[in-house]
């Protein structure tokens, strides 16, 4: 007692399953206070735990719990004031899904977008990254969801095993439910009450990832709220301030530097669902000006069974340059140009593959029908991602990078087949081998014979020596 703490600061902690619960000092008190008192036996959450002084000399009761309004960012005024600092996102958020984690990264503290249409496979890739992710607390906001996946979400999460702590998904894991047929105005509050009390927990030091799922139905409840309201409409009758309210949310995810010294981050993942996959509509285009990872999902990917559906062409993100130092230091020197130079091979296997659409093979050269199968292979062995295999869904950095060294060499040699018969005979049992050496664990007997085979398949056509 007797000490000084500012806004935000942090007086005790009380234990919670694996979370401790820091007890902080109200964050819009207008300067450091000053403890006169605090209660040392049990207690409950609306029980009064501790009483400060004010710098005006005004004596203030302090509970286990703080009321505050949704709608305002919680470090507003500790940011204004210095006493906590904004940082720069500097680390990427393990998903465990490769084609995120290799080709579009989302940073911790970091935004990110996944758009796509009717049965694209979103619900899959949402819970893929929210039960694999590198975080400590995960938010998912069910805006104007249907029930029976609100139902399901509830029943399979407290029976789902987390990888990362041992016990099940639920203990780390905080569910807002706003069904479709709850009111227009919880549902467009349901996206700022998940928000901040990620914001809370960031402030505790916590890495938080909000998944908001959908924010096309977040702006639906908006638009409805601002016609009953008789505002002057903008485009498809949404209200005119649709684009800053979309970034005024992103907004409030990143990474902060809090008064302890701690530093805690809020991710925010927003899907959206346009309507018939049209991704030039008001809310997707709002979006895509404010986040910094685009993860669009194709029907026609998702037709042809190719999960996760994230169309690599048409996708983008723009930490893969801002995270480079982070990607050579703990990954690989040219990791960033190795994934642009993958990137520039499916781009040239496309490019191949609609000439093959209008001439047949017979219209393209040897090499480019050699080209064209390798970026198949990169497709099928690396970008899709088995998530009901145990082994496969959950991939760690370490062995995507050795399954990215090792897909790295065989695309980039040069081997020499007869004629196009030949060449799809070898990657087609290649890609056999190596989509069963994804599902075998490092550990395991199948994961060195696998490599092995596909050592000696690759040296029937090409001198070549795979990494161990």
């Amino acid at each position: 007692m007797g000490g000084t703490l500012p806004p935000g600061g942090v007086l005790g902690s009380v234990p919670e399953g694996p979370f401790k619960h820091k007890i902080m000092i109200p964050f819009n008190e207008a300067g450091p206070v000053k403890v006169t008192w605090i209660r040392g036996d049990s207690f409950s959450i609306d029980e009064v735990v501790a009483r400060y002084q004010t710098s005006a000399g005004e004596e203030r009761e302090l509970t286990l719990a703080q009321r505050w309004p949704i709608r305002r960012p919680i470090p507003e005024n500790l940011l204004r004031k210095r006493y906590v600092e904004r940082q720069f996102p500097a680390i990427p958020l393990t998903t465990a899904t490769r084609i995120i984690d290799t080709f579009f990264p989302i940073a911790q503290g970091g935004t990110g977008c996944i758009p796509g249409p009717f049965g694209a496979g979103k619900t899959v890739l949402q819970s893929l990254i929210a039960r694999y992710s590198s975080v400590d607390i995960v938010i998912i906001v069910a805006c104007g969801e249907r029930a029976g996946e609100v139902v399901e979400t509830i029943h399979e999460y407290p029976e789902t095993a987390d990888p990362r702590t041992g016990g099940t998904l639920m203990d780390r894991t905080i569910i807002i439910c706003n069904t479709s047929s709850m009111p227009v105005a919880a549902r467009e509050a349901s996206i700022y009450t998940g928000i901040t009390l990620g914001e809370y927990f960031r402030q505790m030091g916590y890495h938080v990832l909000l998944i908001a799922d959908s924010t096309s139905r977040w702006a639906q409840a908006m638009r409805e709220t601002s016609g009953r309201m008789e505002e002057i409409p903008g485009e498809e009758a949404f209200p005119a301030y649709l684009d800053s309210a979309i970034k005024n949310l992103y907004e409030r995810a990143g990474v902060i530097r809090c008064t302890d010294g701690t530093t805690g981050t809020l991710t925010l993942i927003g899907t959206v669902s346009p309507a018939g996959g049209n991704f030039e509509e008001p809310v997707t285009q709002s979006t895509l000006g404010t986040v910094k990872t685009f993860l669009g999902l194709s029907a026609d990917r998702a037709y042809k069974r190719f999960y996760p559906a994230i169309d690599p062409l048409l996708s983008w993100s723009r930490y893969l340059d801002q995270l480079a130092p982070w990607f050579k230091k703990e990954l690989d020197a040219q990791w960033v140009d190795d994934v642009k130079d993958m990137m520039a091979l499916l781009e040239r296997g496309d490019g191949i593959y609609q000439i093959m659409q209008v001439t047949g093979e017979e219209g393209i050269s040897l090499e480019d029908f050699i080209e064209w199968q390798k970026s198949v292979l990169l497709d099928m062995a690396y970008l899709q991602q088995d998530a009901f295999d145990e082994v496969d869904a959950n991939m760690p950095r370490e062995r995507q990078l050795a399954s990215f060294r090792l897909l790295k060499k065989l695309l980039t040699t040069e081997f020499k087949f007869q004629d196009k018969e030949a060449a799809r005979d070898f990657f087609t049992r290649i890609t056999g081998l190596y989509k069963n050496w994804n599902y075998s664990r490092a550990d395991s007997p199948d994961y060195e014979r696998y490599m092995t085979e596909i050592e000696q398949l690759a040296g029937q056509y090409q001198s070549l020596h795979l990494m161990p």
